[in-house]
């Protein structure tokens, strides 16, 4: 059975005291860190990449949950991977070729994960059920935080997990994009087990944030 995984998103962190924000984080419980890197085109913002990455392996001994939403992304696995990416995951719609971009970070000892944004249809997935480790299902439209859920994503969810249970796949399937204590458990009723949070995270009391994330968690599993 998956774990269900709270990964804070540090796109809502203050970058002026990142490494004790990352450690309220993990004393509260938080596993993994979710860090979102852009590009300014396959998303409109530009975020932050390999530097900060190296700061925050050595700030931390949470998983590292890198989400590349920059175009062709394979031109940049090797090098997040040296960073210290535990988990790499690209999107589909931005590769040519997304199979050989999951055969990439494997052959650089990280987890492999595939998103697809709110409009891309769950069925695109199908290819890539046995190859990957992680699948994102985007809840909001990638490249800003903040932003309100989009309700129709639970069926998504629901359709992706019933989609690994028909070939018995017990794979890690993450949601990221508007999510906050009040929805998070419908979210994992539908069938996701790793969250990710930013503003529901980072805004107000973090160690706080972090324990209410995890006691529905637990509840959940």
């Amino acid at each position: 059975m998956t774990e269900n995984i709270l990964a804070p998103s540090i796109l809502s962190a203050d970058f002026k005291v990142l490494g004790e924000q990352l450690e309220q984080t993990e004393e509260a419980g938080a596993r993994y860190i979710h860090f979102d890197v852009m590009d300014g085109i396959f998303v409109p913002s530009i975020s932050f990449g390999m530097p900060v990455l190296s700061s925050v392996k050595g700030a931390t001994s949470q998983v590292l949950d890198v989400h590349l939403m920059v175009t062709e992304p394979v031109r940049y696995v090797k090098e997040f991977a040296a960073c210290g990416a535990d988990i790499i995951t690209i999107h589909l719609e931005a590769c040519e070729d997304p199979g050989a971009a999951l055969d990439e970070i494997h052959s650089c000892g990280a987890r492999a994960g595939i998103s697809i944004k709110p409009a891309t249809p769950v069925e695109e997935l199908i290819p890539y059920l046995e190859r990957a480790d992680m699948f994102l299902i985007m809840s909001v439209e990638p490249g800003f935080g903040g932003q309100a859920f989009i309700p129709e994503s639970l069926k998504r969810i629901r359709q992706l997990r019933g989609l690994l249970q028909e070939r018995g796949l017990e794979k890690d399937l993450e949601v990221d994009g508007g999510i906050y204590h009040s929805n998070v458990a419908e979210v994992l009723d539908a069938g996701a087990n790793v969250i990710v949070s930013g503003s529901g995270v980072f805004r107000g009391d973090i160690r706080k944030n972090v324990a209410e994330f995890m006691e529905i968690l637990r509840n959940h599993e």
